[in-house]
């Protein structure tokens, strides 16, 4: 059921680092700068999406935590 989110959200934080990169890698001048911000931005605002969706779903009971 919470699975799917959260790798959902898991894979989009992937998609904005590779996107992030490639900016780097591609773009120069001070004008290009911006698509590499609003991408490591966005990167850093879907990692607390997923931490807070990961403690929430341990605080309502839909995950739980377990040995190796």
């Amino acid at each position: 059921m919470i699975k799917l989110p959260i790798i959902l959200v898991f894979l989009l934080i992937v998609a904005s680092l590779v996107q992030g990169m490639y900016y780097l890698s591609k773009d120069n001048g001070r004008q290009d700068r911006s698509r590499l911000v609003r991408a490591l931005t966005v990167r850093i605002s879907l990692s607390f999406v997923l931490f807070f969706l990961l403690l929430l779903s341990y605080f309502v009971g839909w995950i739980q935590p377990h040995g190796v």
